[in-house]
């Protein structure tokens, strides 16, 4: 349902960026580089997916691949300037967005809730080998 929230107020915007794509390029923005495969850890899709993903980004000039300098089967994936930009046009809505998510709730049970989710994250991470 967020999801589908978040989409219409990008849409509404007037920004060519589903929330899908607003996840790759935020992780992208906070570690510029990383691997196809930490990518969709890191958004819990499966690889071919997060390879469709990136080739529509690619096409659209939101993102790159380069090969990794040290192993040549990793390809790196980093933000154009483009996404860049779109990054930062993006990132206001999405805020206002999620400001209006939690309208109605007070700080605490904000906070409530994101020990909640945290401790969740917590328990899972070492059954998954989380990275971080």
């Amino acid at each position: 349902m967020l999801s589908i929230f978040l989409n219409h107020r990008l849409q509404e915007k007037g920004l060519p960026l589903t929330t899908k794509q607003w996840i790759l390029l935020r992780i992208l923005h906070e570690r510029d580089g990383l691997p196809q495969n930490e990518l969709a850890f890191r958004t819990e899709r499966d690889k071919a997916s997060v390879v469709r993903l990136i080739n529509n980004m690619e096409k659209n000039q939101l993102v790159f691949r380069k090969q990794d300098a040290d192993d040549k089967r990793i390809n790196r994936i980093y933000l154009s300037d483009q996404g860049k930009v779109l990054f930062q046009k993006a990132l206001p809505v999405v805020k206002k967005s999620f400001s209006d998510v939690q309208q109605g709730l007070n700080p605490d049970e904000v906070a409530g809730l994101i020990t909640v989710l945290q401790k969740i994250l917590n328990n899972i991470c070492p059954k998954l080998l989380c990275t971080e």
